[in-house]
Formats: C-alpha cells, sequence, structure tokens
C-alpha cells in the first residue's frame, strides 16, 4: 500500500508540475480549439488550385498530343 502511494504522490506532483509550466493548458486548449477561418480559407484555395493544376496537366497532355500529330518525331529532326 505504501508503493501506491508513492507513485500516487509522484503522479501528483509531476501534474502540478505540467499546470505550473503551462504544458496542461497549452494540451488541452491545443485539442479543444477550433479551427481558425483563415486556416480553413487556405484549405479551399489549396483544392481549388489542386483541381486547376490537374486540369492544366490534361490540357497539357492533350496539346502535346496534338502537337506530335503535327511535328516530325525528335530523331528525324536530327537526321535532316
Amino acid at each position: 500500500m505504501a508503493h501506491y502511494k508513492a507513485a500516487d504522490s509522484k503522479r501528483e506532483q509531476f501534474r502540478r508540475y505540467l499546470e505550473k509550466s503551462g504544458v496542461l493548458d497549452t494540451l488541452t486548449k491545443g485539442a479543444a480549439t477550433p479551427e481558425n477561418p483563415e486556416i480553413e480559407l487556405l484549405r479551399l484555395e489549396l483544392a481549388e488550385m489542386k483541381e486547376k493544376y490537374e486540369a492544366i496537366v490534361e490540357e497539357n497532355k492533350k496539346l502535346k498530343a496534338k502537337l506530335a500529330q503535327y511535328e516530325p518525331p525528335q530523331e528525324e529532326k536530327r537526321a535532316e
């Protein structure tokens, strides 16, 4: 039983240390804080930019394929 109280005492001392140093508040506030509206706006902007990027990549592939129809392959250009 004495061993149990010693462990409890150490745990309580550590808890008080965390409270005094502000670590406990930081941990509890960090988990409970709602998202910053600016962060949400940035996430939305990022999602839009990813969509635009994918569309541009797709358009680039199509244009390269179209261009390949009109240009001779690179090897033929070098031979000339």
